[in-house]
């Protein structure tokens, strides 16, 4: 079998994309996943992800890890299957498309994808951290000296000490100024630290607002793949209308057999 795939990042979360229209892609062979991500025996990417045809919207978008298991959502991603779209003339310069959280809606200026997230009613304050769901589980704490911080080390025995076998992204943050954070991040699926994380980005926003280290509806987040910004409405403890904003861009295109 021999497919067309194209390559996007947004801020360093790296994708495999691939137009499943006509839904020939066996989504039930997890290896052939996890091979497609391999950065030595494959194409190389933090996840693949398919577009597909959906009756009530624009386009589905189904996402799978690196490790070749169908996943939960990935907000870089989301950006990314909205440029897809726009370059394979699904959309124009607005949309609404189907993950697995449910509907989103995304606008395109450019490069710059703003990716409407689901609500959020609840943040979990643990020892030292907080939890959110913002699509993806998230654990978010805040440490010094993040620069030479043991990510992979300290994520890891966080994601399973704590978290067990279905585990959390972990998140370590630390605060540059009023309204911004730097952030670096461990990814259950990947099992390493990654360049950006959508869903992560997110929840340090809104966990770091809800712990009242900002007052800012609007958040600039510093990952060690670029910018990102997260902009929303909170009332009577729930957060509405959160949208993350970055830029998404293709890499390259190619064509690989199996």
């Amino acid at each position: 079998m021999k497919t067309t795939f194209f390559k996007y990042q947004g801020t360093g979360n790296d994708f495999v994309m691939i137009d499943n229209r006509q839904a020939f892609f066996p989504k039930d062979n997890n290896e052939l996943v996890a091979q497609l991500c391999d950065r030595r025996f494959g194409i190389g990417a933090d996840g693949l992800i398919l577009l597909e045809d959906d009756e009530s919207s624009d386009f589905r978008m189904v996402y799978f890890n690196a490790d070749g298991k169908e996943g939960s959502m990935c907000g870089n991603g989301g950006r990314c299957i909205v440029a897809f779209a726009k370059y394979l003339g699904v959309i124009d310069d607005r949309t609404k498309f189907m993950a697995v959280d449910g509907l989103h809606e995304a606008t395109v200026n450019e490069d710059v994808i703003s990716l409407k997230m689901q609500n959020v009613t609840e943040i979990k304050s643990k020892t030292n951290s907080l939890f959110v769901d913002t699509g993806s589980p998230h654990h978010v704490q805040l440490v010094a000296g993040l620069k030479d911080f043991d990510v992979v080390k300290e994520g890891a025995k966080l994601r399973y000490g704590l978290y067990g076998e279905s585990g959390s992204n972990i998140n370590f943050v630390q605060q540059d100024a009023a309204a911004s954070f730097s952030i670096r991040t461990y990814e259950r699926g990947v099992e390493d630290e990654t360049l950006s994380c959508g869903t992560g980005v997110t929840a340090v926003a809104l966990g770091m607002h809800s712990l009242d280290k900002t007052k800012s509806n609007t958040v600039n987040i510093n990952a060690l793949g670029g910018k990102l910004e997260v902009f929303f409405d909170f009332k009577e403890g729930v957060y509405s209308n959160i949208y993350l904003k970055g830029a998404a861009k293709q890499v390259y295109k190619g064509e690989i057999s199996w």
